[in-house]
């Protein structure tokens, strides 16, 4: 069995992201013959030129030569795929949106209809992975999740594939925070994700009451944005006495 996470933070492995992602995994991650976790900021991953070389010229394959053939080849050999990313502008990060994009000469051009008789363009390989998906925002509220929550959605069903698990993140930066007050409830959400990775693996499916408690706040968001603001305003000022220096 074969996972693979395609990271799409900036920060790569010391983002609040990754954080989510390997303690999701930490008590599962052996259960895989084949475990990668993969940062897409150290990949060379230019942007589409929708020439459609890959569905006419070379069927299957791009033609922009980078990083991405290795890429797509560990993204379709894979049982299961984490695409990870931080919440930017109610969307994913640019690297990601770069990588979705590069997807395409996995599936072919032609266009039939699904069980609901909507478009869909037709299944170049037999075996897709099953899709998980995590990700975080600077902001408290769930609600801010709803753009990338149906476009995942939308994503899985464009590429075969089933989405098994949604794991999102209000109040994400808390996780990168060396606060000893803050500890505890850091904990707890990181006991929370644990548990999820191993129901989901073990048990095929997260809980209800698992996905309950881990959408709830990890602190209040009265508590949270006060934290937010002072660590903001503490920056700015550390920057206007090096200015002033």
């Amino acid at each position: 069995m074969k996972i693979t996470i395609f990271n799409g933070s900036p920060k790569g492995k010391f983002s609040a992201t990754n954080i989510m992602v390997e303690e999701f995994l930490a008590d599962v991650k052996n259960n895989f013959k084949s475990f990668e976790n993969i940062f897409l900021t150290e990949k060379n991953i230019n942007t589409c030129k929708g020439c459609f070389s890959c569905w006419v010229k070379t069927p299957g394959k791009c033609i922009i030569k980078d990083d991405m053939e290795e890429l797509l080849n560990k993204y379709i050999s894979s049982d299961y795929v984490v695409f990870a990313s931080p919440l930017y502008v109610d969307n994913v990060t640019g690297i990601m949106k770069k990588f979705f994009d590069r997807l395409i000469p996995l599936i072919n051009p032609h266009i039939e209809e699904d069980f609901k008789g909507e478009s869909i363009h037709r299944k170049r390989y037999e075996k897709y992975p099953k899709i998980i998906v995590i990700s975080n925002c600077g902001f408290s509220e769930q609600s801010h999740f709803q753009v990338v929550s149906l476009m995942y959605k939308r994503i899985s069903r464009n590429m075969h594939s089933k989405l098994i698990a949604e794991i999102y993140r209000g109040e994400g930066p808390l996780l990168v925070m060396d606060n000893e007050t803050l500890h505890p409830y850091i904990d707890n959400y990181k006991r929370l994700l644990r548990k999820a990775g191993t129901e989901l693996f073990e048990g095929n499916k997260i809980s209800d009451k698992t996905m309950c408690e881990l959408e709830k706040p990890i602190i209040s968001h009265e508590v949270y944005k006060s934290i937010i603001n002072q660590n903001w305003e503490s920056r700015l000022l550390l920057k206007r006495r090096e200015i002033s220096d």
